[in-house]
């Protein structure tokens, strides 16, 4: 029956059934469908592949790691305080309840599982650039979601957190008296999902693609950037610190499971795990000949 249909123009065009055996023309394709080989816009009922719910798992974690330091920030204790725990834990509920919220409201609805279209190139989550203009003359609009959900759940997703977080976070705040400034990560996270937000729009293709390597830099570069904030940069008091002191032990070991998360994304060789403890050790080994207080100490003796 299909064979007998005429070819459409451009990649993601195609014939939805009318009933009584008619299709229509050539255009877009419903929301959870996607053009086959025949240019038949089929549903969209395949698994999710373990690449993209890894994909999905990254887009998690983003705005949880972002309220974390910003509650860290907000806090500028050495050790967790009471009001950064409660903080935390409700941080971790918003962004928890807006993932499951955001599942149970895609195809197949009510049911922890997705139905998805197949990521097969960069192009299909840029539909916009590729609707067609037979003979140049009137252009055939054919944009939509090719990757189904992939696109639509991350905006979900991150509009949930935002209503979770104005409904849980002053509920957790008044209950356990946090109040005061408990307010500045809430207004942290009123630029910075947005701006998730909007980034996910623009390049959310090239996060796809990206994402291990994006996980492996951020969690280098953290960790990097933790260490070089210590006051005191011996390899004494920074082994001492990364051992005994518990706010430190928790920020390296997240540091470690976010280098993990990339490493295990990339599925090359998991003893590649190994190596997921070298940037801590590597800086920590290394601080001595880059701590900038023991070129002016060389100076001082000269």
């Amino acid at each position: 029956m299909y064979d007998a249909l005429e070819r459409c123009p451009g990649a993601y065009c195609g014939r939805s059934p009318l009933g009584n055996d008619t299709w229509s023309s050539c255009g877009v394709c419903p929301r959870g469908s996607r053009v086959n080989q025949s240019y038949v816009c089929s549903p969209c009922r395949d698994e999710l592949t373990t690449y993209s719910w890894l994909y999905l798992g990254f887009m998690t974690l983003l705005p949880l790691m972002m309220h974390c330091f910003f509650i860290d920030m907000d806090a500028k204790d050495r050790k967790f305080s009471r009001k950064q725990l409660i903080l935390t834990a409700s941080a971790f509920v918003e962004v928890a309840l807006s993932a499951i919220l955001a599942t149970l409201f895609m195809e197949p609805m009510w049911e922890l599982r997705l139905y998805a279209c197949d990521v097969r190139k960069l192009t299909d989550w840029y539909t916009l650039f590729y609707n067609p203009s037979p003979n140049y003359e009137a252009r055939v609009y054919c944009t939509q979601e090719a990757v189904y959900p992939l696109q639509t759940i991350v905006l979900v997703f991150y509009f949930l957190c935002l209503v979770n977080m104005f409904l849980i976070r002053p509920l957790v705040s008044k209950l356990m008296d946090v109040g005061g400034r408990s307010k500045a990560p809430i207004y942290s996270a009123l630029y910075f999902l947005p701006l998730l937000t909007f980034i996910h729009a623009l390049g959310c293709g090239l996060i796809y693609y990206s994402f291990p390597y994006l996980s492996v830099a951020i969690s280098m570069v953290a960790n990097a950037i933790h260490y070089s904030l210590k006051l005191d940069q011996t390899l004494k008091a920074l082994v001492y610190s990364s051992m005994w002191e518990l706010k430190n032990v928790v920020i390296i070991a997240v540091h470690w499971m976010l280098l993990a998360y990339g490493i295990t994304s990339l599925n090359y060789h998991y003893a590649f795990m190994c190596l997921v403890p070298f940037p801590t050790l590597f800086y920590i080994l290394t601080v001595r000949f880059t701590d900038p207080g023991e070129f002016r100490e060389l100076e001082s003796r000269i």
